[in-house]
């Protein structure tokens, strides 16, 4: 089973300190510095949105160069290997890959305008000129012994690091609660009440 990161919205302020901390992790291995998970707000609630590493991700299924692949226990993107077609961030069905790219403005002390593309284009066909694209997506923070700095920094624990043992104690712990629980004769009957067989 894949490791994963939980995100509970419950608990989410919205303060985007999950977003800064996977920025600043990445930018210091030398990776694409977009954030790997993405704070959505809806009227007033807030949750992160993030890799679910599917254990049949199908992300890795399309991925033409085999840049996404299954390795210790998550799906992991090889920057370097990805030629930024786009095809895992169509095919992933929680829009949680992002491409994202590195421009030239500035780069050896150069003075350049940032490029642009056309308002009109769609953000994820969207390309700008001397900017490589490549999908970005979350690694699960894998080049730290730390684990996920998002889940290492969210005030509220809003997220949080699972495993295969994280998922078995989760479920134990369901179903003694669930065989503790008393039952009346009318609770099973009156909670299906209404759904068509």
């Amino acid at each position: 089973m894949n490791r994963f990161v939980i995100a509970e919205p419950r608990k989410c302020i919205g303060c985007n300190t999950c977003m800064a901390a996977c920025t600043e992790a990445h930018k210091k291995q030398g990776l694409q510095a977009h954030p790997r998970l993405t704070v959505m707000r809806i009227g007033d609630d807030t949750g992160p949105v993030l890799c679910h590493q599917c254990e049949d991700a199908p992300c890795a299924r399309v991925c033409p160069v085999n840049a996404i692949t299954h390795a210790a226990d998550a799906i992991l993107l090889d920057e370097q290997a990805c030629i930024g077609c786009k095809m895992c961030a169509l095919a992933c069905p929680f829009g949680a890959i992002t491409p994202s790219g590195t421009g030239i403005a500035g780069v050896a002390g150069i003075a350049t305008a940032t490029p642009s593309h056309s308002a009109a284009l769609d953000p994820l066909l969207a390309w700008d000129i001397g900017v490589r694209s490549v999908a970005v997506k979350c690694d699960l923070c894998a080049f730290s012994g730390d684990g996920p700095a998002c889940v290492r920094v969210c005030p509220t624990a809003a997220l949080y690091a699972a495993d295969a043992d994280a998922t078995r104690q989760a479920a134990a712990v369901k179903r003694t609660l669930a065989a503790a629980a008393p039952v009346s004769p009318e609770t099973p009957l009156a909670s299906l009440e209404g759904l068509d067989p």
